[in-house]
């Protein structure tokens, strides 16, 4: 009985979470406007969708802003992590308050001061200023997955690889990097997600003409919810579960290999 009650909770949960995704991936094919009538099955809204130039080109920008902020923010916050991970304990301890302070920070201080920070030092508002602002405050999330990954490590492992003659950039490369990999990948994807998810700091950051997909669904929204957006919604959320299921597999493959390599030594 309390099985059951558990396995019920769980899934009114996961129903509460999931239902307005599938709600939109629905609506998504829906051949009419109405968001409450079901006028039948249609793929017009995903052929209207690549017609439109605008949401296009804000695609665009999004991917490329993503993409390249989640793999800079991936190797400067790995770097950081290491180094954070390597400090004595006080410094530690105020060095990771500091990159505390971004994350619970309100997104529209963050976004006002990049703004503020671009303007006074007369950076030009654009593709650039959007760029550095999606690394900045992706940063702190990935130095925060990595670092529980770095205190699970055995220090013993790099120290042997540099006693069998290993220079310590190469025992990292070989050794720290390897085990310390799911962080890093949980790290970008928590990046590539917040970055294409994020509509307040892009919104203060942009110059005119550059627009990402937050933007315009924002502008969009305001003269009412048009079926084109449930359609690339639709796209981003499969692209981003496809990317997990293929992350998931290959770490499981990982796992799986490194128990099987332990039980031939």
């Amino acid at each position: 009985m309390v099985k059951l009650l558990k396995r019920c909770y769980a899934a009114l949960i996961y129903l509460f979470l999931y239902a307005p995704i599938l709600i939109l991936i629905i609506f998504s094919f829906n051949a009419s406007k109405s968001r409450a009538n079901w006028s039948g099955f249609t793929l017009n809204w995903y052929l209207e969708l690549f017609k439109d130039r605008q949401i296009m080109k804000a695609l665009y920008n999004t991917v490329v802003i993503a993409l390249l902020s989640s793999v800079m923010a991936t190797i400067i916050g790995t770097t950081a992590a290491i180094g954070i991970h390597n400090m004595k304990k006080l410094k530690k301890k105020l060095v990771m308050n500091l990159t505390y302070i971004p994350v619970v920070n309100p997104d529209i201080v963050t976004g006002l001061s990049l703004m503020l920070l671009f303007v006074f030092t007369k950076f030009p508002l654009g593709l650039f200023s959007l760029l550095l602002a999606h690394i900045t405050f992706n940063l702190p999330y990935v130095i925060l997955s990595v670092l529980p990954k770095l205190k699970q490590l055995d220090k013993n492992l790099y120290e042997a690889a540099l006693d069998l003659g290993a220079s310590p950039l190469h025992a990292y490369h070989k050794v720290i990097l390897p085990e310390i990999m799911p962080g890093i990948i949980t790290g970008m994807l928590l990046a590539f997600t917040l970055s294409v998810d994020d509509f307040v700091i892009s919104f203060f950051t942009t110059g005119s003409g550059v627009s990402t997909l937050s933007i315009i669904i924002y502008s969009m929204a305001r003269r009412g919810i048009n079926p084109k957006i449930n359609a690339l919604s639709t796209l981003l959320f499969l692209t981003v579960l496809l990317l997990l299921i293929i992350v998931n597999l290959r770490t499981s493959g990982n796992g799986a290999n490194k128990k099987r390599s332990d039980l031939k030594w």
